[in-house]
């Protein structure tokens, strides 16, 4: 668990509002026919336009070969663009990560390419509202296991999959960072938030069975049962009263 100092919020925070007006251009780009490539590519030059640099880029083993995952339908989350053209019906996560400063954000959208069913367009509305839920929870003093609890509670009244293998986690001198915040749990447990600690919260759901594997590439993260899913992600600083989003 890192806490940061206020200088290093500050910056955070400048670094999570332009990852935040990215993204926006990144999803206004959004249209029938438009490839992974071509949003990663925008993103990538986004990033240095503003002065940062991709967070993802030769992430991990093997090392992530873009600045944005794009994940496609039963893909929940770290998709590897290709020049796949998007079709109606098609839920596309997009997730994105900055360095700027020498300092890490990380958020996440969903969106889709009408026309979806109205249990699709729920998915992607409980995942964002998660997130919101997950939030609210955030207070020093209170827990990893609070916001987890949160997430799952309200997912699955919704009548969706909350996946198990992944998590959220911290984030600021690193792109993943302790504590681990999991989208399930139980109340009062786990690491307890301090004031300067900046976390990254992501829900990720599903239509149908929580259980995921790992596909060929070494990345893309599949719904086992081929059903379609929904991520979320906002990076957040823990305040002496209450919290603050910094990629909104």
């Amino acid at each position: 668990m890192i806490v940061k100092t206020k200088e290093e919020v500050r910056s955070i925070a400048e670094g999570g509002k332009l990852l935040g007006a990215i993204l926006e251009d990144v999803i206004a780009r959004m249209r029938e026919g438009v490839t992974g490539h071509e949003l990663a590519e925008l993103a990538a030059r986004r990033m240095q336009e503003a002065g940062g640099k991709p967070a993802f880029v030769g992430y991990g083993t093997p090392p992530y070969p873009a600045a944005l995952c794009v994940s496609i339908n039963d893909c929940v989350v770290h998709g590897i663009p290709s020049d796949y053209a998007f079709r109606p019906g098609d839920i596309i996560s997009l997730d994105i990560g900055m360095i700027y400063h020498g300092l890490y954000t990380d958020m996440a959208r969903t969106v889709s390419l009408e026309p979806i069913t109205h249990r699709e367009r729920e998915l992607i509305d409980t995942a964002s509202q998660a997130l919101d839920v997950g939030i609210s929870e955030i207070r020093p003093g209170n827990t990893t296991g609070d916001i987890g609890y949160a997430i799952q509670q309200y997912v699955e009244s919704k009548g969706f999959g909350v996946v198990r293998d992944l998590a959220g986690h911290g984030v600021g001198h690193a792109l993943h960072e302790k504590p681990e915040i999991t989208n399930f749990g139980t109340k009062g447990t786990g690491t307890k938030l301090r004031s300067g600690m900046v976390l990254a919260v992501e829900p990720m759901i599903t239509l149908g069975d929580w259980k995921v594997r790992i596909a060929r590439d070494g990345w893309s993260v599949m719904t086992v049962d081929g059903s379609k899913a929904a991520h979320a992600e906002d990076t957040i600083v823990v305040t002496d009263d209450g919290y603050e989003i910094l990629t909104r």
